[in-house]
C-alpha cells in the first residue's frame, strides 16, 4: 500500500519529487495557490489555497498520511493546532519554529556555537545610528520573514540608504555585517526519523543579483573546511531533531573561515545537481526521510557537475523551445523545465545540469559560457565566471 504524502507548496521543488515518488510508491497531494503551479501536473490530487491557509491544510490532512513542506512560508501557530490533533508533519513543527524568523534563526545558530556573521535586530524604539555603530558599512539588511532569492535582502552602503530602505519597507529587519567572502558554498544534508544523517558533497554557488545562477559540484576546498561544514550540518540537524532534507549556505572567508549565511529547512536550489549527478537525488532522499524509509548514498557518480539556472530575462509567455533543444544537445546535459506559464526577469524557469569527466576536454567556464550563450540574449550573458 502506497504512502500518501501531502506537500504544502506546489512549485518546482515539489514538481521535482515526481520521479522519486513513482519509484518509491508515494502518492503526492499538494496544497498550492494556483492550478498553473508546476507540481499540480504530477500530483494525484491538489487543493488550491495559499500555503499559509490552515483550513486548507486541515483538508489536506484528511487526504494523506504525512505532510511535508516545499517552502517555509507557513502559519506555524495554526498548524500547531493540527499537530495537537494528530496530524503528522515532517519535518516536525518544533524543528521549524526557531528558523522561520531570521533573527531568531541567527540566535539559535549562535547559541549552538555555530559560526555566523555579527548581527542584530533593528528596533523601532532606538535610534538607528546607535544600533549599527559597531557594524560599520556596508551592511546587509534582511527582512526577518518571507525573504528568498534575494527578495527582502539589501546590501546597504551608507546610513542614508539604510534609513530610506527601512522607512520604505514595512517589515521587521535583521542587520548583519557584510562578509567579504572568497567563495559562497552550500551543502545538502538529510536526516531520517531514526537519526541517520547523509551529507551531499559541498558545492560552490555563484549568485548574481542575489539569485543563484550556477552551482559547481564538488566545491574546491580543503579537507579541513569540508569536515567543518559536515560537522556544522550534523550539529544543526541533530539539535533540531530534524527529519527531511536541509540546505545550508555558507561563506568562505579570505582567511579560510566558514560562516553560515542562510539555511533552508527543505530541498534547495543548490542541490538540484543531485538529480543527475548523484546516486540518490535530494528529492528522493527527502521522500525517504519523511516517509520513514532508509536513506541511501549521496555520492557523485561523475568527476564533477555544473548546474546552471535558466532564469527569466524578459516578461513573456514563451516556452523557449528552440533554446531548450539546443541546450539538450550539449553532451552529458539534462534540461529540467518547470512548465511555468509566465516568464519574468529573474524567475527560475528551469535548470540544466552537465556532467563532467576529467578527460572530456571542457572545463567549468567553457560549459557555463556555452549554456548562457544559448539561453540568454548576447547582452545578458554573464562574463563574471568563477575562478
Amino acid at each position: 500500500m502506497s504512502i500518501k504524502l501531502g506537500i504544502i507548496g506546489g512549485g518546482q521543488l515539489a514538481w521535482m519529487m515526481a520521479d522519486a515518488a513513482r519509484k518509491l510508491g508515494v502518492e503526492l497531494i499538494v496544497q498550492t495557490p494556483s492550478q498553473n503551479d508546476p507540481a499540480v501536473s504530477i500530483a494525484q490530487d491538489s487543493i488550491f489555497a495559499p500555503v499559509d491557509d490552515a483550513a486548507a491544510t486541515e483538508l489536506l490532512a484528511t487526504k494523506c498520511d504525512i505532510i511535508t513542506f516545499e517552502n517555509e512560508f507557513v502559519n506555524l501557530g495554526a498548524l500547531s493546532l493540527l499537530e495537537k490533533q494528530g496530524v503528522c508533519f515532517r519535518p516536525q513543527l518544533a524543528a521549524l519554529a526557531p528558523l522561520l524568523d531570521k533573527y531568531e534563526q541567527r540566535c539559535y545558530l549562535r547559541d549552538l556555537g555555530l559560526p555566523v556573521p555579527q548581527f542584530l535586530a533593528l528596533s523601532a524604539e532606538k535610534k538607528l545610528e546607535s544600533q549599527i555603530e559597531n557594524l560599520g558599512f556596508p551592511v546587509v539588511l534582511k527582512a526577518r520573514r518571507h525573504g528568498y532569492d534575494g527578495q527582502g535582502t539589501f546590501i546597504i552602503p551608507d546610513f542614508t540608504t539604510l534609513a530610506k530602505t527601512v522607512n520604505q519597507n514595512h517589515a521587521q529587519f535583521l542587520v548583519e555585517e557584510f562578509v567579504p567572502f572568497t567563495k559562497e558554498l552550500a551543502i545538502i544534508a538529510a536526516r531520517s526519523v531514526n537519526g541517520e544523517i547523509v551529507i551531499y558533497p559541498a558545492v560552490e554557488t555563484i549568485q548574481k543579483e542575489q539569485v543563484c545562477r550556477w552551482v559547481i559540484a564538488p566545491a574546491i576546498i580543503t579537507k579541513e573546511q569540508s569536515s567543518e561544514i559536515v560537522a556544522i550540518a550534523h550539529k544543526l540537524l541533530n539539535s533540531l531533531q530534524y527529519v527531511g532534507v536541509f540546505g545550508i549556505e555558507l561563506f568562505l572567508t579570505a582567511d579560510g573561515n566558514i560562516l553560515i549565511n542562510e539555511i533552508a529547512p527543505r530541498t534547495h536550489n543548490s542541490g538540484h545537481f543531485s538529480l543527475d549527478a548523484c546516486e540518490t537525488s535530494q528529492f528522493e532522499q527527502h521522500l525517504r526521510a519523511v516517509c520513514g524509509l532508509p536513506l541511501t548514498k549521496a555520492a557523485l557518480h561523475c568527476s564533477s557537475a555544473v548546474m546552471v539556472n535558466l532564469l527569466g530575462y524578459e516578461s513573456s509567455d514563451c516556452d523557449y523551445q528552440k533554446q531548450r533543444q539546443q541546450l539538450a544537445a550539449i553532451p552529458q546535459a539534462t534540461v529540467h523545465w518547470y512548465g511555468k506559464t509566465e516568464s519574468r526577469p529573474g524567475r527560475k524557469l528551469g535548470h540544466i545540469t552537465v556532467l563532467l569527466e576529467a578527460d572530456n576536454g571542457k572545463g567549468v567556464k567553457d560549459i557555463i559560457h556555452e549554456i548562457e550563450s544559448i539561453w540568454y540574449p548576447l547582452a545578458k550573458v554573464c562574463q563574471n565566471f568563477p575562478k
